[in-house]
């Protein structure tokens, strides 16, 4: 009988450790530190393909992508599932996550590919409530009902399908293993055999995690890093669209975002994310501007919003809502200080509509028009996009695409463009080279 050790390993992290700790070594988390039983004994196997090749002895086959028939779903993939990869969505729960898996095994089906649905959470009548109301060809879905690890991988033999969704990791247990389903080491190892399977079998795995109150996914960060690709479900609080963001892709751009509005027949792709973000803004009023983001590889028009009052309560506020605060206050200590504009007895708020977030520096341009405008009461002209990163001199900086981005503004209708130097001409647009942040006020409002 083989004996058998406990390894500790930080449930944030995955950083293994001899013996337990309050906290981790690694990344300094608290109360992050959790057992998992281990024999210590070695069990030789061996798996397909364990002999050393050279890399120029293997062919060169560019991977077969599955389009499951979801426009918005397929463009975060990279152009659809990769046969063999392993795909991990997470999102707070009934943010919609079983509904677009759902809706994907469905257009699979359709589309003549065959997929498996498991579910730990609903049974097979709570299932076919929700696909009938979606009412796209889900009579065809395989179901099952199934929590047992070893019972999910019999079924993927038997009925060998090209994908399988399993909803969620966390309902997923294995008999080998102490401890309730959910815990970190039923987690690790079900996540573990899973890619085993579709890597040696060549089926797509698409795996639902449960986000906690942080934001990440439950269980321990390594589940981050065993699966080919992460998706992240998000939406703010009482809107009905969704963004799935890719935060890693093997296999294709990482940051790409898809865009969903959530309708009472389900999850339906924006065909324009740009107009939809910039859907219902009112240029007439003072603290609004039009920031040219890049999101991966897809060119978006954001609205970016703030407001300036005078502080009546203590130490004045910063406040950024889908913008880096830090960011924020730096780009407040360069207007003050190169453009004359003060904020030291201000409250200071800054939004970016719809939900949408912005974290590269392209978008310090728009904000600083933002800020600017919102504190001179000065609304800028309506069809005016911005695109430069801020210096901490007052320089603006250029940005990368700056092409994809002009060609973006020029389609949405938009006639001037605010973007470092040098000043081109681009289609219809109005190009303002601008290359320092006194200027650009100045050129701006006059």
């Amino acid at each position: 009988m083989a004996r058998t050790r406990t390894l500790f390993f930080c449930t944030d992290c995955g950083n293994e450790s001899a013996r337990w700790a309050g906290q981790c070594a690694a990344c300094g988390a608290w109360n992050t530190i959790a057992g998992q039983p281990a024999e210590s004994g070695r069990v030789a196997h061996r798996t397909a393909g364990a002999d050393a090749v050279r890399l120029d002895d293997v062919a060169s086959v560019a991977p077969q992508r599955v389009a499951t028939g979801m426009k918005e779903l397929d463009f975060v993939l990279g152009g659809g599932i990769v046969p063999g990869s392993v795909v991990l969505i997470g999102g707070e729960p009934g943010i919609g996550k079983s509904t677009l898996l759902l809706q994907a095994a469905s257009r699979l089906e359709a589309l003549g590919v065959p997929a498996l649905y498991v579910s730990g959470e609903e049974s097979a009548t709570q299932v076919a409530l929700r696909a009938r109301r979606i009412g796209e060809g889900w009579g065809a879905v395989r179901f099952l009902a199934a929590t047992e690890l070893d019972t999910i991988l019999s079924a993927s033999a038997e009925l060998d399908p090209r994908v399988i969704i399993i909803d969620s990791i966390q309902t997923v247990h294995v008999p080998d293993l102490d401890g309730a389903a959910g815990s970190v080491s039923h987690v690790r190892e079900s996540a573990s055999r899973l890619q085993r399977m579709a890597k040696q079998g060549g089926t797509a795995v698409l795996v639902v995690g449960h986000v906690t109150k942080d934001g990440s996914v439950a269980g321990p960060r390594t589940l981050e890093h065993i699966v080919d690709t992460v998706l992240y479900f998000e939406s703010s609080a009482g809107a009905d669209h969704r963004v799935l963001r890719a935060t890693k892709n093997r296999f294709g751009s990482a940051d790409e975002i898809g865009v969903f509005r959530m309708t009472a027949s389900g999850l339906i792709g924006a065909d324009d994310a740009s107009a939809f973000f910039l859907a219902g803004r009112r240029a007439e009023v003072s603290g609004t501007a039009v920031a040219a983001a890049i999101e991966g590889t897809r060119p978006l028009l954001v609205e970016v919003q703030a407001l300036c009052t005078r502080a009546s309560y203590g130490a004045p506020q910063r406040v950024a809502n889908g913008f880096d605060r830090q960011r924020l206050s730096l780009l407040l200590a360069v207007l003050e200080k190169r453009a004359g504009i003060a904020f030291g007895t201000f409250d200071v708020f800054v939004n970016v509509a719809g939900g949408a977030r912005l974290t590269e520096p392209a978008a310090d341009l728009a904000v600083v028009a933002a800020l600017a405008s919102s504190a001179g009461d000065a609304p800028i002209p309506e069809h005016t996009v911005f695109a430069g990163e801020v210096g901490l001199g007052g320089e603006i900086r250029p940005v990368g695409q700056i092409e994809r981005r002009l060609t973006e503004a020029g389609r949405l209708g938009f006639r001037d463009a605010f973007v470092p130097p040098p000043e081109t001409h681009h289609g219809s647009l109005r190009i303002h080279g601008v290359g320092q942040v006194d200027t650009f006020v100045r050129e701006l409002f006059g």
